[in-house]
C-alpha cells in the first residue's frame, strides 16, 4: 500500500508492505501514481530490467526510484507493475509499462527529483514502512 502526502512545495510518499521486496514494488507504483493519475490505465506492453547495487534499505530505495525517474524522463516510459528480487548486493527488478500517451494518460505532477529529505525505511512490527519526499 502507498499514499502520497503534501509537503510544503514538494510531495511525500509513504509506503507500507509486508516485506522489503514488496515495499520496493509498491514504492515504484507510488512514484508513478505521482506522475499519472490513472495508473490503472498504464498497460504492461514493455519491460525494462534494472540492477541497483547497495545494502542499506533507505539508499537502495532512493537509487531504485531514481533509476525509474530517469527512465521516465529520458524515454517517457510509464510503469504500473514491478517485480523486485533482493539479494545481499542490491536488487534486480523488472518494470512493466508503456510509453506515455497524453491522449490516454492523465499526467499529474512533474517529479523533478527524489530527495534525501525525510528519507526513511524501517522494519516495523507488521512489515516495513518507508517515507520520502520528491521535488515537484
Amino acid at each position: 500500500m502507498f499514499e502520497t502526502f503534501e509537503h510544503t512545495a514538494d510531495l511525500g510518499l509513504r509506503v507500507r508492505a509486508d516485506t522489503l521486496q514488496h515495499l520496493m514494488q509498491e514504492a515504484g507504483r507510488g512514484l508513478f501514481s505521482m506522475l499519472v493519475t490513472n495508473l490503472e490505465d498504464v498497460r504492461c506492453l514493455q519491460e525494462r530490467t534494472y540492477r541497483v547495487e547497495g545494502s542499506a534499505a533507505d539508499y537502495l530505495l532512493f537509487d531504485w526510484l531514481n533509476e525509474l525517474l530517469f527512465t521516465f524522463e529520458s524515454d517517457q516510459m510509464l510503469f504500473s507493475s514491478f517485480r523486485v528480487e533482493l539479494d545481499p548486493g542490491g536488487l534486480q527488478a523488472t518494470a512493466s509499462g508503456e510509453p506515455m500517451d497524453r491522449s490516454r494518460h492523465r499526467m499529474e505532477h512533474e517529479v523533478k527529483a527524489i530527495t534525501y529529505h525525510g528519507l526513511r525505511v524501517e522494519e516495523v512490527a507488521d512489515g516495513w514502512i518507508a517515507e520520502l519526499i520528491v521535488d515537484i
